[in-house]
């Protein structure tokens, strides 16, 4: 009798093989300067977490971590909020240069009974990271065991491009490419093209596959406030909101334009005189009058924040017409739970009426329902320091290395047969 064994190892070692080549694609900026920009993070909660420990994994600002998902900061106790799992969040980093690419140092872990590099890498961290990427961030360290309690770094992918997309304000999203996602849905689903997506990642077509990491461009306001400001380079993407000011003043990306407006946080902190100069008009007011020479219009400015003190600016002009009401993003209540039939939509293709039910919470244009606030993957390319291939055509020169053709995945599904068949004989 022949031994079965011997055609099922040579199957199991090919499939192996083969399973080794296949590898996410994952877009890398290089960069040569020691300057940080703002960034986000796409996260999909792998399990119930409050507002304070999803914060706490990345080492973030929580009130930040809200406001950059509209989340009302204002409900009572929001810190200590459960967030569902399977909740997508836009979670708000520091963009540094390491080693001649772009990516996040900022973030360290505590490790946990039962956990493995490839646990924390795959669940904890939702396929941002590999556990290659671990290894490599933290190779001073002995990591054959993980001790409970040990410290790790755990290096995350960001994009900076110089704050601009095709010459306009943008901030990046690292997006992991989901098994149900298609280029033409996370074009739809962050308010971008297919086209635009492809040239900022690099790649010469646009195919993906689950576990590829994406730099998404995200349509943003920008501001024009002084170099010795804190806060100079403040960009926020459309519908966001943020704190700056050491919590005293709230800013959002007024909806569907570029204008930025800013007014007092709504969280009870010790600020600076917000009034503007020489004026009544508190920062944030904005009047207008109409005549028959035209629309006067005043607005007191937020205008950056140096040495403790909110900088404000009194502006009046005169325009054909008064502007209507700002649209800001509306503030929502922190969500309880993620319907069952939105979690595992696939990413919706391009139509002429959208779902408006679904739209942002299946990928997470705004991530969160809207509902009205109460009152009161696999091993990725930038494990390696080392750059490959030449600086293709995303803005700042991106690196996209091709992941294995669908091809591969077919070739595989008839390999199982055939080795079931070895056995069986």
């Amino acid at each position: 009798m022949k031994n079965p064994e011997k055609p099922l190892l040579l199957f199991l070692i090919l499939a192996s093989s083969l399973a080794s080549m296949a590898t996410a694609k994952s877009t890398i900026e290089p960069c040569s300067s020691k300057d940080t920009c703002n960034s986000l993070l796409g996260y999909t909660l792998y399990t119930d977490l409050k507002v304070t420990e999803v914060a706490s994994l990345f080492q973030v600002d929580p009130v930040s971590m809200l406001l950059s998902n509209s989340i009302d900061i204002s409900y009572p106790d929001v810190e200590n909020h459960v967030l569902p799992a399977k909740l997508f969040l836009k979670i708000p980093i520091t963009c540094s240069c390491v080693d001649g690419i772009r990516k996040s140092l900022s973030t360290h872990y505590k490790t946990r009974t039962s956990d493995t590099l490839g646990s924390i890498a795959d669940s904890v961290y939702g396929g941002l990271v590999s556990p290659e990427q671990i290894q490599v961030a933290n190779s001073e360290t002995d990591l054959s065991v993980l001790d409970v309690g040990t410290k790790l770094v755990i290096p995350l992918p960001c994009a900076c491009f110089n704050g601009t997309d095709e010459s306009l304000p943008a901030l990046y999203l690292s997006y992991v490419v989901r098994g149900i996602d298609t280029m033409a849905g996370i074009a739809k689903r962050f308010s971008t093209s297919v086209t635009d997506l492809t040239n900022v990642n690099a790649m010469g077509a646009p195919d993906i596959n689950p576990g590829d990491i994406l730099a998404v461009p995200l349509l943003a306001c920008s501001s024009n406030f002084p170099k010795y400001a804190t806060d100079y380079g403040l960009i926020i993407p459309n519908g966001s909101y943020a704190l700056t000011a050491g919590h005293c003043v709230q800013c959002s990306c007024v909806l569907g334009s570029r204008s930025m407006y800013c007014e007092p946080a709504s969280i009870s902190v010790s600020c600076s005189s917000m009034r503007c100069r020489n004026s009544n008009f508190m920062l944030g007011n904005i009047t207008s009058q109409q005549s028959s020479s035209g629309c006067k219009l005043t607005t007191c400015s937020y205008n950056g924040f140096a040495s403790g003190t909110i900088l404000t600016t009194l502006s009046m002009s005169l325009q054909p017409r008064c502007p209507g009401p700002q649209q800001l993003a509306p503030l929502i209540a922190p969500p309880d739970n993620v319907p069952k039939e939105l979690m595992y939509l696939p990413s919706p293709s391009p139509s002429p009426s959208p779902s408006p039910e679904f739209d942002d919470i299946a990928g997470g244009g705004s991530s969160i329902a809207a509902v009205p606030a109460a009152s009161p993957g696999g091993a990725t390319v930038s494990s390696s320091n080392s750059i490959p291939g030449n600086p293709a055509n995303g803005p700042g020169g991106s690196i996209s290395i091709a992941s294995c053709p669908l091809s591969y995945y077919s070739f595989i599904a008839l390999l199982i047969p055939i080795g079931s068949c070895f056995f069986v004989f």
